[in-house]
């Protein structure tokens, strides 16, 4: 039999790097329930937002921070046996109910700050409230497309922008991947489990309205938005942004609130293993014309 391709080396520049999870705990109370993430044409943001503290990067070098979404599984999901109109936890449950659908076209989403020096990362915690996620496959928004009724991993990239001419040689060695399991989600239309809801209310900042009724009188179809979230990497390539921008600025927290509004007043709303070991993503090549304008295919991820 061949030999198994041997691991590849990561550059000292990323091979150091370590990421904590920021939110955890409430990240955890939602997998145990079976978190969902609202997918909708415009686009939607995610709640809880991703969110992460950087160690162990270079601080006088570049790097750039991206996201991915990749499929836990080639299955498509239905809900199980309704005992009433309401979603009752206790009696219902995911059942798959086929093949996956046709994979959707592959996105990564780009920190708008980066490229940034690893100081200027480290400094504080990195919020991805701008990223949403759509099941609009024509959408030409740089949103990340996915299938409704889906189970999806997120995953995290952090990026070494090698200033080296021939950097696209090295570009396996440039990055390094994280994977929190605890912030894999199944992507809906509505949400389905009304504990979900419930805590997402309870936890949602934009929710505050709804807190002061009785959860078992929230209609079903209450469905809060999230925190501010992201659009295109090549939109922006500012510094790391203060921590008050970092946390959205007054225009997201009111685009936020307006969106959770919107949805708590009811509006309607195969690779598995090979795409886990892709990176569809790119990396600013400095080869490239533009001082380091230029995008270059990342090989898989590790």
């Amino acid at each position: 039999a061949a030999a198994a391709k041997a691991p590849v080396k990561k550059n000292p520049k990323v091979a150091n790097v370590s990421v904590q999870l920021e939110m955890k705990a409430l990240w955890d109370e939602f997998n145990q329930l079976g978190t969902e993430m609202i997918v909708t044409k415009a686009g939607r943001r995610m709640f809880p937002t991703f969110q992460v503290k950087i160690f162990g990067m270079d601080p006088m070098a570049d790097y750039m921070l991206l996201m991915d979404f990749v499929p836990v599984d080639d299955k498509r999901y239905r809900q199980g046996a309704f005992p009433s109109r309401r979603y009752a936890f206790h009696s219902s449950s995911w059942l798959v109910a086929g093949k996956a659908d046709p994979a959707t076209p592959g996105r990564v989403h780009y920190h708008p700050d980066s490229p940034a020096k690893g100081a200027q990362w480290m400094k504080q915690i990195v919020s991805f409230d701008k990223l949403k996620l759509t099941n609009n496959l024509l959408d030409d928004n740089g949103h990340i497309i996915l299938n409704s009724m889906h189970r999806y991993q997120p995953r995290f990239h952090v990026v070494y922008v090698d200033p080296r001419k021939d950097s696209e040689k090295y570009a396996e060695e440039n990055f390094k991947t994280f994977v929190f399991e605890e912030t894999r989600f199944t992507a809906v239309t509505a949400y389905q489990n009304h504990r979900i809801t419930q805590l997402k209310i309870a936890s949602n900042p934009f929710a505050k309205g709804f807190r002061d009724c009785d959860p078992e009188d929230w209609p079903r179809n209450h469905r809060p938005g999230a925190l501010p979230l992201m659009s295109a990497f090549a939109r922006s390539r500012n510094p790391v942004s203060s921590p008050a921008h970092q946390n959205g600025t007054e225009k997201d927290a009111a685009e936020s609130r307006r969106e959770f509004e919107r949805e708590a007043g009811g509006t309607a709303l195969h690779q598995a293993e090979a795409a886990h070991q892709q990176l569809m993503s790119r990396v600013l090549s400095p080869a490239l014309p533009g001082g380091g304008g230029g995008l270059v295919p990342l090989a898989g991820a590790g």
